[in-house]
């Protein structure tokens, strides 16, 4: 099974320049998704993590689902003013823009060691980010899995001179 064939890239799209890649297909189809989730778990079991933290909003999807096929503890990395308790904001910039992550405090026991799971690695400012609200909250990055890297963003490139072990199970 090819999972690339189940992430159509959708050019032009959040604005011109952008190919995006919809994840639709593969959530819609059981079997791609599972295959998905536990090609994604081998790839997460050559880190040493406790928990794992999903980035909005996609991040979710792929953080939920191998949080329960690897019976590990799941925080979440919100958008601005979306969480109740104390928390940590780290701004970032996107390939179209710029935004901010939260993560509350008390999310996370204070010996997690946290994977960061998102859907795509574009040019890394969201999984650097995530990765310094981790550090913030006082947390050890464990390192980082994602469905899906675009290649031309240098997004694992961003990872590695910042020290954040990153596995991409497709490459686009």
């Amino acid at each position: 099974m090819n999972l690339l064939d189940y992430l159509p890239g959708v050019p032009d799209f959040p604005k011109p320049g952008i190919l995006f890649r919809d994840i639709s297909p593969l959530l819609a189809n059981p079997l791609a998704f599972q295959t998905a989730i536990a090609q994604l778990n081998t790839l997460a079991q050559q880190l040493d993590y406790t928990h794992i933290l999903g980035i909005e909003s996609r991040g979710f999807i792929f953080g939920s689902a191998l949080a329960h096929h690897a019976h590990r503890g799941l925080a979440l990395a919100r958008k601005p003013n979306k969480l109740p308790l104390v928390s940590h904001r780290e701004c970032y910039g996107l390939e179209y823009g710029s935004d901010s992550l939260e993560l509350q405090q008390s999310s996370l026991p204070a010996n997690a060691r946290v994977l960061i799971v998102d859907d795509v690695l574009a040019t890394g400012g969201t999984i650097v980010a995530a990765s310094l609200l981790l550090k913030k909250a006082g947390f050890t990055l464990a390192g980082a899995v994602t469905l899906l890297e675009i290649a031309g963003l240098g997004g694992a490139a961003t990872l590695s001179a910042k020290g954040i072990v990153n596995h991409s199970l497709l490459i686009a």
